[in-house]
Parts: C-alpha cells; structure tokens; sequence
C-alpha cells in the first residue's frame, strides 16, 4: 500500500492522498495504481504535492461526487514494481496478517497493525482473545520472518 485516499480536493474529481510509502517520488502522472480491496486499476492523471500529502487525479474520476465514492480506500501498485529492500528489511505489506509465533511455536496472533515510532516501530498483535501484544521491532524480540510462509517469530519481552 503507497496511500489511503482521504477527501475530495475541489470539484474537478481532485483527492487528497494520505502518503504511506517511503518512496512517493514513483507515484507520477501516467502511472496506474490500484485502488480499494478489488484492486481496480485507474491511471494517475494528475499528482502534486499537498503540504505532508498528495493531490492525485485518477483517470475516468472527473468530478467531487466521484471522487467521494473512493475516499477512504487504499492505493497500490504492482509489487513486481516496489524498489527492493536490503537484507532483513520488508515492505509493511509484506508483514500485516502475518501469523505471529513464539520461540516454542505457539501462536500469539496476527500482525495487524504497524505503528512509526521515533525509536523503531511497533507491532500490533491480535490475538484469538484477550488483549492486543504490542512488540517492539527489534531484533532481541523479532527472532525470524518468514515472508514465503506469512510467519513471524519473536520473543515477548518479560516486564518483571
């Protein structure tokens, strides 16, 4: 996901864009992105930048009332497209709904959320039940990932 799509912009179909890539710099004028769950594809008409988000036109969205009909909904692109990663580092993609285990193999839940934190990000698990287990990503606590498998191994910090 490079984007969730926030409010029309206007009344020309105009959105604002909501940036969550680290790369926006490939998101341009001409490029075809991938929008909402079904994953429908519309070309970028038009892209520029909004203080700490973008403005984008899509292809065929021509007016506010189109526009409104896919605020909230997630942009893509083509994973055969994203820049790659150095060893050890993944896209958040990648990781939600990942099945999360501990050092024994017992399951803890499902990564459903990432949160950017000054230090290092923060891993939201959700278990069957109970509460959610917040893990720090650091590699004392994230033992292994598994990105072919959507498994990831870790060792709960104690708080004793």
């Amino acid at each position: 996901m490079v984007g969730r799509l926030l409010r029309p912009h206007g009344v020309q179909g105009e959105i604002r864009m909501e940036i969550l890539t680290d790369f926006p710099e490939r998101l341009r004028k001409g490029r075809v992105v991938y929008v909402g769950g079904e994953r429908r594809p519309y070309q970028l008409a038009g892209v520029r930048q909004a203080d700490k988000a973008l403005l984008v036109r899509l292809e065929g969205i021509a007016d506010r009332g189109a526009a409104e009909l896919v605020r909230g909904l997630e942009v893509c692109i083509e994973g055969s497209r994203l820049p790659g990663l150095e060893e050890g580092e993944y896209y958040y993609h990648q990781l939600i709904g990942m099945q999360v285990v501990d050092e024994a193999g017992r399951p803890l839940g499902v990564l459903e959320q990432i949160l950017e934190t000054g230090a290092n990000d923060v891993y939201v698990v959700r278990p069957a039940e109970g509460a959610e287990l917040l893990l720090p990503a650091i590699e004392e606590v994230i033992l292994r990932v598994d990105v072919s498998d959507r498994r990831m191994t870790v060792r709960p910090q104690s708080w004793e």
